[in-house]
């Protein structure tokens, strides 16, 4: 029987490599969907040493496995030593970033594990998180889907799919479907989108997923793709090599 790995457990190999490969970028606004897999950024956060500083104990502390309460005084030694007061307080900023970095690194990671046994395991089940308080909707309306793992709904839909979200994916194969009492995977649900106005730009979302949070964590290549943008940046001044850093990956994540 397929069983998945718990949220919050010991960081993996693919967590760490995924959240490594991402780049510090100071312009959240900028940056949407799958474009986050390529940059670390912290709203609010506006010099790029303040993010690269917040970059580097988030990869620490996704590295060593550390909990929140392990994770902040490294945070608030960095806030202390530039003086930023975040929006909404120290503690709520402390526990946004750090776990937002570690769920979406998270699924990166598992999104990479099952890739690699797709073959043997081609269905991928949706599993909303009974630990979430306040559960969305349309989550819960998606719980115990199974639906194949080609089937393009997993573009926007990989989980999480918002703020706070732990929903996450399990893999199973034909003989865990005929057990579960099923012939074969689940039609993927039709996607509705909606008109929203995000930071001053009309978007359309998903119904059910946060602006920002339509795309699947990991999908895109990052490795190879972040060493582009850093050999072009190379060498350049401080200013020109970071607007073009902003530069690339938005016209990575448009596909140009």
């Amino acid at each position: 029987m397929a069983t998945a790995a718990a949220y919050g457990s010991l960081s993996f190999e693919e967590q760490i490599q995924f959240f490594q490969g991402k780049y510090p970028s100071i312009d959240y606004q900028r940056i949407r969907g799958a474009a986050h897999d390529r940059a670390f950024i912290s709203a609010g956060a506006h010099r790029i040493d303040l993010v690269r500083d917040l970059y580097m104990i988030i990869s620490r502390a996704i590295r060593e496995g550390m909990t929140l309460q392990e994770f902040q005084p490294d945070y608030e030694a960095v806030l202390d030593h530039y003086g930023w007061e975040p929006n909404g307080g120290r503690n709520w900023r402390a526990s946004v970033i750090y776990h937002t970095n570690l769920r979406t690194s998270y699924a990166a990671g598992r999104y990479a594990q099952l890739l690699e046994v797709k073959d043997r395991r081609p269905y991928w089940g949706y599993q909303h998180s009974d630990a979430v308080q306040h559960p969305r909707e349309q989550h819960l309306v998606w719980d115990n889907l199974v639906i194949h793992a080609d089937d393009p709904w997993w573009l926007s839909h990989y989980p999480p799919n918002g703020w706070g979200c732990q929903c996450t994916v399990i893999a199973y194969n034909q003989r865990d479907l005929e057990r579960m009492g099923r012939s074969g995977p689940d039609r993927a649900p039709a996607i509705k989108q909606r008109k929203i106005t995000f930071k001053g730009v009309e978007i359309k979302v998903p119904e059910g997923i946060d602006p920002g949070w339509d795309y699947a964590p990991g999908r895109s290549n990052i490795q190879q793709q972040i060493q582009r943008i850093l050999e072009k940046a190379e060498g350049l001044p401080e200013g020109l090599a970071e607007s073009l850093t902003v530069e690339l990956i938005e016209n990575l994540d448009s596909g140009n």
